[in-house]
């Protein structure tokens, strides 16, 4: 196995619910170790750059005001194959097609509004974790 690290959003409907704790003690009970982690309030100018692979297509403004309409938790987290474990603790991005056990099942109100964000490979978690962490910000 592979040590990695991946990039994780906790999104503005599960901080508005009050269940950042929860979805990080899943993401820990995944292993996954939480190396880096922060409460902020996204710009518009950070949603549209971080988001900005998406701006040709027709939900890009609703994710960018989603994205700004209250706090996220940025984080980085660090184990095993991180990446594709990460993606698999969070489910599918559609909850209705996530499995049982999963934070997007447990948690997402619907596709758009699904809790949680991760990388999708090592070279986006690295982008990703750049675009939000300087590297004395994040401990080994």
């Amino acid at each position: 196995m592979a040590l990695e690290r991946t990039f994780s959003i906790i999104k503005p409907d599960a901080t508005a619910r009050n269940i950042t704790g929860q979805i990080v003690a899943m993401l820990e009970g995944a292993g996954l170790r939480v190396v880096a982690q922060k409460r902020i309030q996204m710009t518009r100018q950070q949603a549209e750059e971080f988001y900005g692979v998406h701006k040709e297509r027709p939900f890009f403004g609703d994710l960018c005001d989603f994205m700004t309409s209250g706090p996220v938790v940025v984080q980085v987290l660090e184990g095993d194959n991180a990446i594709a474990r990460n993606r698999e603790v969070m489910g599918a991005t559609n909850p209705e097609d996530a499995a049982e056990g999963t934070i997007r099942k447990a948690f997402a109100e619907n596709i758009e509004r699904n809790s949680v964000h991760g990388s999708d490979a090592p070279e986006t978690a690295a982008q990703e974790i750049a675009y939000f962490f300087s590297g004395s910000e994040i401990t080994g």
